[in-house]
């Protein structure tokens, strides 16, 4: 209480002397009458006493709500009603003085003024709070990749077909035009790593020991075995994960500043469209019933690939419209052998070592991008 004594006197005598906004911003006690209504200082009372300091404290006062705007919810309501009160209270004091017809004037005018300044001051701060949030939020493929201390191959479609990638676990992604891939040559340590930017469609070879994650713009996908799409394009607002077969669960990327502690779980048919502006998830249980995802499938997304006594020559059909790839086989050998298996939740090489299997009689394949090669001397 003694130090209160002896600083107040100081402290009025020293803001007597406040010339310019910046004089109250730099004042704690001011910032905290402000901010917690902490007038501890007598700032309103100050206030009060000299009608000629009010506008310039008010102006003050309006700035530095407006430097904490991003954190509030000052309405254009709130900010007249301040501005009347205010007033109100200063009008009071000076009645006696019979000096309101002129202040009424001033005040007229200056709280149009203060309102306009505040009104920039609320727009500055806004465009600079939205500036922080899009840099803060929105994650680059490149920003991704650097993050990763692991060598990586990356593999860019520049063509206007899709192309097929497989993984060393045995793992394919059949990566969309203007689409890049970034992935280790091998897989080591107890989880699988690759990285989007664009399209691709995943078949993903089980391994329950070592879980397989997609990282694509601000989303992570895990996965252990299961065939699903990612649509992240860097200059698209939203990232769609689409699920077809088995489980898939999506969290948001840990490096997004302020992002949700979320983790959607996907099943087939499913799919989630993460907004990328205000870092939402929107789970759609049922993807017929969305009409962008549904006129967005492609062929590998719709055929099936559940064979009954199917001659071999319709299974590599069906593999080669849902690759976009060529098979070259011995078309005499095998035009008469028929399958009955299920490819279904495979990925190609898979899909390939299966075929080549129940066909038997040293059949095998090469894959050279996206040409097959089948050899075989029949079937059994």
């Amino acid at each position: 209480m003694i130090l209160y004594t002896i600083v107040t006197p100081y402290l009025m005598q020293k803001r007597n002397n406040y010339t310019e906004i910046e004089h109250f911003l730099a004042d704690e006690s001011f910032r905290m009458w402000v901010y917690f209504n902490d007038d501890q200082q007598d700032w309103e009372e100050w206030t009060l006493e000299n009608s000629s300091r009010a506008k310039l404290l008010e102006e003050a006062r309006l700035w530095l709500l407006a430097m904490k705007a991003p954190d509030t919810n000052l309405t254009s309501i709130d900010v007249q009603s301040a501005l009347e009160a205010t007033w109100k209270k200063i009008e009071n004091a000076e009645e006696k003085k019979k000096e309101k017809p002129v202040l009424t004037l001033l005040r007229k005018r200056w709280i149009n003024g203060a309102a306009a300044i505040l009104v920039l001051s609320l727009l500055s701060g806004w465009l600079y709070h939205q500036s922080n949030l899009t840099k803060n939020s929105i994650l680059s493929y490149n920003e991704l990749i650097n993050e990763n201390e692991e060598g990586l191959v990356e593999q860019t479609n520049n063509s206007d077909k899709p192309q097929i990638i497989t993984l060393s676990d045995g793992s394919s992604v059949l990566l969309q035009p203007n689409s890049k891939l970034s992935y280790p040559k091998i897989f080591v340590g107890n989880e699988r790593k690759v990285y989007l930017s664009g399209e691709g469609f995943f078949e993903i070879s089980k391994d329950a020991k070592k879980p397989f994650f997609v990282y694509a713009n601000e989303i992570v996908t895990k996965v252990v075995g299961t065939s699903f799409k990612i649509k992240a394009y860097t200059n698209q607002p939203n990232v769609e994960v689409v699920v077809r077969t088995g489980k898939v669960k999506v969290r948001s990327n840990e490096l997004i500043s302020k992002s949700k502690d979320e983790l959607i779980v996907l099943l087939p048919n499913q799919a989630l469209r993460f907004v990328r502006k205000n870092l939402s998830f929107n789970k759609i249980t049922d993807i017929t019933q969305d009409e962008l995802l549904s006129h967005s499938t492609s062929n590998i997304e719709q055929l099936g690939f559940e064979f009954t006594d199917i001659p071999v020559s319709q299974i590599f059909k069906t593999i080669e419209q849902a690759y976009i790839v060529k098979i070259d086989y011995p078309q005499t050998k095998l035009k008469d052998c028929y399958l009955t298996t299920s490819l279904s939740d495979q990925p190609l090489p898979e899909k390939l070592k299966i075929i080549c299997k129940s066909l038997g009689n040293n059949t095998s394949y090469e894959m050279n991008g996206n040409q097959i090669i089948i050899m075989s001397d029949g079937c059994n």
